[in-house]
């Protein structure tokens, strides 16, 4: 049984004597949502046909399951101009913006230190760059394939703290290593 759905979890849940109890419920909810799409995203990458299909049919169950995640977002490398990420396929209810140097707003850091960045209020955060005035946090994954930055998964909510449970944080990543998964097997675009 995977990360989501152990039976440790479960027993913290029927003993609540033991430190579990109510709240641990709703963690073990949460996670075994996640766990649950993480399973449907996977079934999407073996039936995708191309990179861009696969982000994007991501990008919209991601979105359309996800109800904190306001705006799901994947940015490639550009080819003509490797320091830029310019817009992928996105799902959510404003347009990112279409192109961001390496180094600019969370999605230019996380692509310059190739690094997982998660920021829970945006506000507090001098790198953040707006593209809603609604979006209180984000989360962005670089995404590497035969071990270069080739994409990266941006996610934005208009609630703070949204990625601050590590379980939000492990799923969105492992959305982004089933992309990188795909990337690697495949050369259209990454």
């Amino acid at each position: 049984m995977g990360r989501f759905g152990s039976a440790s979890l479960i027993q913290e849940l029927l003993h609540p004597d033991d430190g579990g109890g109510l709240g641990q419920g709703f963690k073990i909810i949460a996670m075994t949502r996640h766990e649950e799409l993480l399973r449907d995203i996977e079934r999407l990458a073996s039936s995708a046909t191309n990179l861009e299909m696969l982000m994007q049919r991501i990008a919209d169950r991601v979105h359309a399951t996800m109800l904190r995640y306001n705006g799901v977002s994947f940015r490639f490398v550009d080819q003509a101009e490797p320091g830029v990420l310019v817009l992928g396929p996105y799902s959510g209810s404003f347009t990112p913006q279409p192109r961001l140097p390496f180094g600019q707003g969370l999605g230019g850091a996380a692509a310059a230190e190739g690094k997982t960045i998660v920021v829970d209020n945006v506000v507090n955060d001098t790198r953040y760059v707006p593209g809603s005035s609604m979006v209180k946090s984000e989360i962005v994954i670089p995404i590497f394939a035969r071990g270069k930055l080739v994409a990266e998964l941006d996610i934005q909510s208009y609630f703070t703290d949204t990625f601050k449970d590590p379980v939000d944080r492990e799923f969105v990543e492992s959305c982004a290593k089933v992309v990188a998964k795909y990337a690697e097997g495949h050369r259209e675009k990454a």
